[in-house]
């Protein structure tokens, strides 16, 4: 069996709100796996049976409130004797990921996230998997209280949609196959284009065909020097006929 958790704020005025992306997966995952069932309340949580990749699921979301979702999933594991390290999936907003991306994790630190941070202190251990929804990145004007509690922008709403998808595609991989393979096929980034390459010298400017000049043809007549005139001294010389009689 596995139990499958969103994170999120119960109630209407927290619907749709960007903490409240982990309730949006398991709602995906609900309307496919689970349809036509009346969700119950047990663990303080709202749960539903459903059944992904052949294995018996149970979906949660726990209506504690983000900062103490830790006591239901530790109520639902010890009733169901699951080990967090292979029975248990989160589903958890995260700021340092842009809107439209996943990432699936082992284990981990809180973050900084509330919601995290009391599951590992109720669980004792770090030890359990996680996928995180980006809903970021958070502009440094708002504070980070004001933006997990706002809603998306409409032009969000696309790459949102995608990252509940994927998420729920995830998830089925995750109780399929294991959280290695889920990281692998999910966790990939695309590839970043290559950085230009400087030439080891500057290449040198030759012209276009049409451009090329004829050569010259050589200057016959010897190299070309500044010379006196006929009968007149070069300069600084002096002729020695008319040197005569001038003072020196």
């Amino acid at each position: 069996m596995k139990l499958i958790v969103g994170l999120g704020n119960p109630g209407q005025e927290y619907a749709q709100t960007r903490h409240n992306a982990g309730f949006m997966a398991v709602d995906r995952l609900a309307a496919e796996h689970a349809a036509g069932q009346r969700p119950k309340s047990k663990f303080h949580a709202v749960v539903l049976d459903a059944t992904i990749a052949g294995e018996k699921c149970l979906l949660m979301k726990p209506t504690t409130y983000m900062n103490r979702s830790g006591q239901a999933i530790a109520e639902a594991v010890r009733f169901y004797k699951l080990q967090p390290a292979s029975d248990l999936l989160v589903l958890v907003d995260e700021t340092a990921l842009e809107t439209g991306t996943i990432r699936v994790r082992a284990e981990g630190s809180a973050g900084g996230h509330n919601g995290l941070a009391d599951i590992q202190q109720k669980l004792g251990t770090p030890a359990y998997p996680r996928l995180r929804i980006g809903i970021g990145p958070r502009p440094p004007v708002i504070r980070l209280h004001d933006f997990v509690l706002g809603r998306f922008l409409p032009e969000e709403a696309e790459p949102l949609k995608s990252a509940i998808e994927t998420a729920a595609e995830a998830t089925r991989t995750f109780v399929a196959e294991g959280v290695d393979t889920a990281m692998n096929r999910f966790n990939t980034k695309p590839p970043k284009p290559p950085k230009p390459t400087k030439p080891d010298r500057e290449p040198q400017a030759t012209a276009r065909p049409d451009e090329r000049r004829e050569p010259e043809p050589p200057d016959r007549t010897g190299p070309k020097t500044i010379e006196a005139p006929p009968n007149e001294p070069a300069a600084g010389e002096t002729n020695a006929s008319e040197s005569k009689g001038r003072p020196q």
